[in-house]
């Protein structure tokens, strides 16, 4: 519910003129609460005359905005951020503009009172959800969003160069020296992503950043579809302290191309985790040079002294694990392996190294556990049991008696949180007994388990040759319904109603490694 001081801001901000009115002698101590009322119903002209007189030096959208999740159960498409999004940012580019051209007034000419002033200096947009294809024309991606920060920051450089050229002469000292402007700026921390659509625009804002009274400070790096040069042209433009994530995915870089790549994170010391799935690696084709190239590729994550998690999803490494992981000097928590055509002896060698009683999240999906791999999993299950968190086991070929055999070491991973099995061949019994034998796991509040093999149109049903991904359409409706209720009635009587079983893997995909 709603506080009084909440309902008195939307009512105040949906009337402009009275709103006008109260800025002139509003306490500091509304701003929040007016900003989190003008977000919520979309009030961009409130947003920019707040922006522009913003008392605090930071304005973070994760704790403005924080206390309206409620307000998303009557938001199917989620709250409308674009526009007040947008409305920030625009603010913020007029308030240094206006600085530039009156640096002894400090503030913006839409201010109604003549002694507030801008103290921003740190806009805040980490943790800003993502919204995705689904979210609308009033949706906001991290692309559009990296889209439209890179254009402001070029909009105040190109800005600020003109100011410099037309104040030349008036600005010179004695010694003829042009003279620096008045010290201000403002920091934008935020999440960068770009392909090969967005990298010029982002390029150049990135390479203005130490000059541009707008900067981006990057705490987690996305990139798709780039190229070596391009890939190493943004990360070497990245400010170092404050990227902790590097993402790079389907960009056809192969062992080559990262070796040219990594060689460029150590100058990020808080780097704790490299995402690099989709990489067109791939040691099972015979290349003259594969090897060194191995050697090469594993030095370089050597030198990450504080890597935390990563990720060579679909990069097949097969047997070749242990040369990957060997330089590494501190334990990862989080290996994300997905269809990597793993053997036996990588198993083995990851249930020895020093990773395995650090391990918290662990994907192993894609691979075959019906036959060699089934028993050096269970093996490496119950080694990490006592710090696993996540675990992913998704498109895996696992029938009943395979899930059985796995029951016992599952059930010894007491602090599990997750677990994925979806696009598995189980049945709605083994699905019933899965939840009758690891209710007993208190932290254990997802699991995402596939469509029951009884629930599908029997001439629809794909054999288990393939991936094990079966198509929904396929499904029989009714008994998935019927199926759902049982398992929603076993969690009921085994007192787990604090639990979520769902097929439903878009939208409770798996969490990040930073929110475990």
């Amino acid at each position: 519910m709603d506080s009084l001081v909440f309902l008195c801001a939307r009512r105040l901000v949906s009337h402009k003129t009275d709103f006008h009115r109260a800025l002139t002698i509003l306490p500091n101590e509304l701003y929040p609460v007016l900003f989190s009322a003008a977000f919520l119903d979309s009030r961009t002209l409130v947003v920019r005359d707040l922006v522009t007189v913003w008392p605090f030096p930071v304005l973070s959208f994760q704790r403005l905005l924080a206390h309206l999740d409620h307000h998303l159960l009557h938001c199917p498409k989620g709250l409308p951020r674009k526009p007040c999004v947008q409305a920030t940012i625009l603010a913020i580019v007029a308030h240094l503009r206006q600085t530039l051209e009156e640096p002894n007034r400090g503030m913006s000419s839409l201010s109604l009172c003549s002694e507030r002033r801008c103290c921003l200096r740190v806009l805040d947009m980490i943790d800003l959800p993502d919204d995705d294809v689904h979210g609308g024309p009033e949706g906001m991606s991290l692309w559009s969003t990296t889209v439209s920060l890179a254009k402001a920051c070029l909009e105040v450089s190109k800005h600020q160069n003109e100011h410099l050229k037309r104040g030349s002469k008036r600005r010179k000292g004695p010694s003829g020296a042009l003279e620096a402007p008045q010290s201000f700026s403002v920091e934008i921390h935020t999440d960068l992503f770009v392909n090969s659509t967005s990298f010029v625009v982002l390029r150049d804002a990135l390479q203005a950043n130490t000059t541009s009274l707008l900067r981006l400070k990057c705490r987690d790096f996305h990139a798709e579809e780039l190229s070596v040069g391009s890939t190493v042209t943004l990360l070497d433009c990245l400010d170092a302290c404050s990227l902790r994530r590097v993402d790079l995915r389907f960009n056809n870089l192969g062992l080559s191309g990262l070796c040219m790549v990594l060689p460029h994170l150590t100058k990020f010391p808080n780097l704790l985790s490299l995402r690099l799935p989709y990489s067109n690696v791939d040691v099972r084709r015979f290349v003259s040079g594969t090897d060194a190239s191995l050697r090469r590729l594993a030095g370089h994550l050597g030198n990450l002294s504080g890597l935390k998690e990563l990720n060579f999803g679909s990069s097949r490494l097969s047997g070749n694990l242990q040369y990957l992981l060997s330089d590494l000097q501190t334990p990862l928590e989080s290996l994300e392996l997905a269809f990597c055509s793993l053997l036996p002896d990588d198993f083995n060698y990851l249930r020895q190294s020093l990773h395995a009683p650090a391990l918290r999240k662990l994907d192993l999906s894609g691979h075959d556990f019906t036959k060699a791999l089934l028993q050096p999993l269970r093996q490496l299950l119950e080694k990490i049991s006592p710090s696993l968190l996540h675990l992913d086991l998704m498109e895996c070929r696992l029938t009943d008696s395979q899930l059985d055999d796995l029951l016992p070491a599952l059930c010894r991973c007491s602090q599990l949180r997750c677990l994925g099995l979806f696009g598995n061949l189980f049945s709605t019994p083994a699905l019933k007994v899965l939840l009758e034998k690891t209710a007993v796991l208190p932290d254990l509040r997802l699991v995402i388990y596939p469509y029951p093999l009884d629930c599908y149109i029997t001439d629809h049903l794909r054999p288990p040759s393939g991936s094990g991904w079966f198509f929904e359409d396929a499904v029989d409706r009714a008994r998935f319904k019927a199926a759902k209720a049982e398992l929603c009635q076993l969690l009921l009587k085994l007192g787990r109603s604090d639990a979520v079983w769902t097929s439903n893997l878009p939208r409770h995909g798996a969490p990040d490694y930073f929110n475990l």
